[in-house]
């Protein structure tokens, strides 16, 4: 089976090393798959795409926006398990081979990486533990999904399941659509994960992207209410 790697990047050329140090390669072909692994740059002014480039990636250059990214990234993916993550080396992508194994045993069709539970200390300030913990509240409220982690940027899915999910959001927002529509259309579980404190310079806008993400779950359900996908 084809294992994609997907990993959205905005100058990144501090973190990007460890995530590639950390990637179980060998793992997932001692597994049987085959892996490629794709960095979408949202237009870097450091050297994230040469280190991208230099351990073996497809460096995909696309205008900046983390829903736009992903989704001109899963354009290109025919078929296959995907795996996406950040390039800040916050995410356990030593893990990525268990993680692919439990789906495929468990015969699900996403799988979402929880930071709450493994989370160190210094990886999340108490605001955005405060403002994620609303989100997925709401998030939980308005759309009855069972998630503790509706930001986590770390999923493991199967490729035939993209066409069916209605994916709107250009920006942060996009992190809690996918799993809003993965998790009340198709066979999908929460799993913990550990949580390290990032690489390199933070990109995320902490009050403006949060109001944007609760704005976005209550415009998402009334899109639903009303009939539109």
């Amino acid at each position: 089976m084809l294992v994609t790697i997907v990993i959205p990047a905005l100058d990144e050329e501090e973190g990007l090393p460890r995530v590639f140090e950390a990637l179980p390669l060998r793992d997932l072909r001692e597994q049987g798959h085959q892996v490629q692994v794709i960095v979408v740059d949202g237009g870097s002014t450091d050297g994230t795409r040469d280190v991208a480039a230099a351990h073996g990636a497809r460096v995909l250059r696309f205008r900046r926006g983390y829903g736009r990214q992903y989704r001109a990234a899963l354009a290109e993916v025919p078929h296959g398990v995907i795996v996406t993550l950040d390039a800040d080396g916050s995410y356990p992508a030593g893990r990525i081979a268990e993680f692919v194994e439990l789906l495929l045993a468990r015969e699900l069709d996403f799988l979402s990486v929880s930071r709450m539970e493994e989370m160190t200390p210094e990886a999340m300030s108490r605001m955005h533990r405060f403002g994620n913990a609303v989100l997925s509240l709401t998030m939980r409220w308005l759309f009855r999904v069972e998630v503790k982690d509706s930001q986590s940027g770390m999923w493991i899915f199967r490729q035939e399941i993209l066409p069916f999910l209605n994916l709107h959001a250009e920006g942060m927002a996009f992190s809690e659509e996918i799993k809003i529509e993965a998790f009340t259309r198709f066979r999908a579980l929460e799993v913990p994960g550990a949580y390290t404190a990032r690489i390199g310079r933070a990109k995320i806008r902490s009050f403006r992207d949060g109001l944007g993400n609760l704005f976005y779950l209550f415009f998402k359900k009334a899109r639903r209410l009303v009939g539109r996908p």
